[in-house]
């Protein structure tokens, strides 16, 4: 811990910044002796007076703090030097220096990781496009990183969540501030079935002058990135010209000419700086040999299936005015044998389902079950992928199963 406690000084020196923070890294070889060095030994460093200044601050308040968020949010902090520090990353021009990692760990130099990026004021169509490719790359193997923004950004998230598969967000402030509030759910969805990654530290807001930061990140930890709509310049286009440098592969979905969203994903294609993509396994294709195990059976979900997943609701927010929804009587629901209750459904599955009789918020499953929320939630996600829980408007949710008693 006390190593960890130099990475968290070093990263909090103002006006040092990743590049920075790399360069006394190359000079000291580690943060303990950066911060065991004197005047003499910064002015050699090549950064700015204002940078070498900051290195003189030995107050470990800050970083403190920071550790006793973390210990209490239950966040990992990955920095540089670890072992598992993604090599797709350490290949990018500037690396982040540490990593603020909220739920599962991934092996990303073992994933088919492919980023899905857009407009936060987009078509309807490329709502609906966008959690289409998020559901079908996560059903076939692919881990799905976005950021969770409206928009582009939290359909895929959405998407995923509904193939199945676990989803990464990566965040322009800290892990535990939700960004925009109204995704408030969705980023809980997100720490409980997959990962919210940032290089800031928790409680730090979402600014803009940290996305475009963040975007490096984004690609960086990804195959390739999938752009479904943007224009020819913007946050998208950034992402797009980030993992071009990096060398990574760039998709684009095709739009009709007419359309004002078309622009920037059909220069793409036009300029050759993107492949077309109609479907997910335009996408995957390029990395079967790569992943045969995850992405050898390649194939789209059956379209009954399909349509079904994304007709599903996906309500962020309780709405203004809830109307009761009739709810089907017991016998109209699908009653699971006792017999399959525990092959087809994990613990945490059948106490939300034997709670769930009525509609409930997850606040309530929670207080009625005593299962810790992060656990409610993943289990809520699993069950609607399933079709076992229905989510009715002001995020409440219904068992669409009985059990047997």
């Amino acid at each position: 811990m006390a190593e960890l406690e130099y990475w968290l000084w070093l990263t909090t020196r103002k006006g040092l910044g990743p590049a920075g923070a790399l360069a006394v890294i190359d000079h000291f070889i580690t943060p303990e002796r950066a911060y065991y060095g004197e005047k003499e030994d910064y002015d050699a460093l090549p950064l700015p007076p204002f940078a070498r200044q900051s290195l003189l601050d030995k107050s470990m308040d800050e970083p403190n703090k920071i550790l006793g968020d973390c210990d209490r949010l239950g966040v990992r902090v990955m920095t540089f030097q670890d072992a598992d520090y993604p090599q797709r990353l350490r290949q990018i021009g500037v690396p982040p220096v540490v990593l603020y990692i909220r739920g599962k760990a991934f092996r990303f130099d073992e994933e088919p990781a492919i980023a899905v990026v857009g407009m936060r004021k987009c078509a309807q169509v490329s709502q609906t496009r966008a959690e289409r490719f998020g559901m079908e790359l996560a059903a076939n193997g692919a881990l799905v990183v976005s950021g969770i923004a409206e928009g582009i950004d939290c359909c895929a998230v959405r998407g995923a969540l509904k193939g199945g598969g676990p989803v990464v967000s990566l965040l322009a402030g800290g892990v535990d501030v939700p960004f925009p509030w109204e995704n408030r759910y969705l980023f809980e969805d997100v720490a409980a079935a997959g990962a919210l990654i940032s290089e800031y530290p928790p409680g730090t807001p979402h600014k803009g002058s940290h996305f475009n930061p963040r975007n490096r990140i984004l690609s960086g930890l990804c195959l390739g990135v999938l752009a479904v709509e943007c224009q020819p310049s913007g946050g998208t286009m950034l992402t797009v010209n980030h993992a071009l440098e990096q060398g990574r592969e760039v998709y684009a979905i095709p739009i009709g000419l007419d359309e004002e969203c078309a622009r920037g994903t059909n220069w793409l294609i036009k300029e050759r700086r993107a492949k077309l993509a109609e479907k997910a396994e335009d996408i995957l294709e390029d990395f079967v040999e790569l992943f045969p195990s995850r992405l050898a059976a390649l194939a789209p979900l059956p379209r009954a299936v399909a349509e079904a997943r994304l007709s599903a609701p996906a309500e962020d927010k309780p709405a203004p005015e809830v109307r009761k929804k009739a709810e089907p009587s017991p016998s109209a629901r699908e009653i699971v044998p006792r017999e399959q209750q525990k092959t087809r459904f994990t613990d945490d599955e059948l106490a939300i389902l034997a709670a769930a009789k009525t509609a409930l918020t997850a606040d309530e499953i929670v207080e009625r079950t005593q299962i810790p929320a992060k656990r409610v939630l993943s289990a809520l996600t699993m069950l609607q992928i399933q079709g076992a829980v229905e989510e009715r408007p002001g995020r409440r949710f219904y068992a669409a199963v009985e059990l047997e008693n």
